[in-house]
Parts: C-alpha cells; structure tokens; sequence
C-alpha cells in the first residue's frame, strides 16, 4: 500500500481481472488502498494469485468467476461485491474480446459475442453498480484506441464496439453527473500482455504507427486508471483519453 493511499476506504470491482491490464488495476488500486473484487472468465489458479497479491498489499480481494457475455452474471459480480466488501465505490469495466477478420468470412456469432462482452457487459455492469454508489462514485471503462484509428485490415468491428463506448460515456454523464458520479473511457494504444507481445511482425508493424515508438506497460495503464479513480478527478467525465504513446496523433 502507498504512503498516501488516495483510495483508503473504497470498494472496487474490476472485469476481467486476472491477467494483463486487468490485474495490474487490481494491483494499483489495492496499492492505493482500495479493497478489490474482479471477474474473471477461466483460469482460476491465476485469479488466486492476484488475490494473494491484493492481500499481501493489505486489501481485501475477491475473485468472482463470471462470463462477461452473461448479463446475469455481471449484475450477480457487482451485487456479491457489494454483500462482501460492503458497498462499490469504483467499477471498472476491463474485461473485452477481440475478433479479428476480413469482412467477407466474419461470423456473425463473433460480431454478436464481441458487442456482448464489449459494449453490452459495460452498459449492464454499469446500470447495476450505480444503483449502489454514492456522490464520489467512479466508473471507468477501459476502450481503446482503435476507436479513433484501425490501421489494418480486419479491425472494424473490434473498433466499432469501442466507438460505442464513446457515446456511451458521453450519455450516461449526464445521468451521472448530478449524481456526483463520474464516467469516463481509458483508450489504450498497443500496451506489453502475453496475449499482445511487444516483438515480432506484427508488433513492428504498428510500432511503425506509435510515435514514441514503443508498446505500453499494464502499469501505465493503471496508473491513469488510478489517478480517474481519485478524488482529484471529480472535474473529468464523459471523456475518452488516449493512452497511446501518439498511436492515433
């Protein structure tokens, strides 16, 4: 836990928590003193040790296996995070799938699945914690950057499901709003996960396209998910940053 911790005392549920940028939110708002739950889809062996890992911060954890695709289960995470930690004061909606092909040979099971888990588990994670929050409350969904660009082939439904998000937040921020409670979009650009490697052909490609000529870490990520979580954030809402090392400057 930090020296300061910015988020003593607040209850955070975080989708898709168990690997990549997912468990490094986890990490940064247990560090910051949060208490944490998170869903994840499979792996539960991995989502222990991200509990183990919040714990040793001295938070409280809770790993909630849920399948983001499933309504039902989304709205049963954020009411069991509210029975065992208390309340929610932070929701962050990480969790998302990525279905990439050229138009002609597109399914459209993929194209159903990715705005399930995309656009559909956000809106109903969201609708269902903010019947629990108070003035203070932060919701943070965490979008992309191919929203704003898709450099190849192949993308274009993966960046349409994150285009939503756009309008999403600018929307619910004004339902939000007199409500004390804030919405806003994290937009990452290329960021270092075992399921996007920082080497090979691919990744020079669209390093190509990144001006700092780089991948992101998870912690950065984190980091400015941290910082919207805070209470210096209050005057930020509806936005869409980028956190793309200039990918769609």
């Amino acid at each position: 836990m930090s020296q300061n911790p910015v988020l003593k005392n607040k209850r955070a549920l975080i989708t898709g928590g168990s690997r990549g940028i997912g468990a490094a939110i986890v990490q940064r708002l247990a560090q910051e003193g949060a208490d944490v739950a998170f869903t994840y889809a499979n792996s539960p062996d991995r989502a222990n040790q991200v509990v183990l890992a919040a714990q040793s911060l001295g938070s409280q954890a809770l790993a909630i296996q849920a399948d983001s695709a499933d309504a039902s289960a989304i709205v049963a995470a954020v009411e069991r995070t509210v029975t065992e930690l208390g309340g929610i004061d932070i929701l962050v909606n990480n969790a998302g799938v990525l279905a990439v092909g050229p138009l002609d040979d597109f399914k459209l099971e993929d194209f159903d699945r990715t705005f399930a888990v995309n656009v559909r588990a956000v809106f109903v994670a969201t609708q269902a914690a903010a019947k629990h929050m108070s003035a203070g409350g932060r919701i943070i969904n965490i979008g992309s950057t191919n929203a704003e660009r898709m450099p190849f082939v192949g993308g274009g439904v993966y960046a349409m499901s994150k285009s939503a998000l756009q309008g999403l937040v600018q929307g619910l921020s004004r339902d939000l709003g007199p409500r004390g409670i804030t919405i806003n979009n994290v937009q990452p650009g290329p960021i270092a996960t075992e399921m996007n490697p920082p080497e090979g052909e691919f990744a020079e490609m669209l390093k190509k396209h990144i001006a700092v000529s780089r991948y992101g870490t998870v912690e950065e990520v984190a980091g400015m998910v941290a910082y919207l979580a805070s209470p210096e954030a209050g005057y930020i809402t509806g936005a869409s940053l980028m956190i793309d090392g200039g990918f769609s400057a």
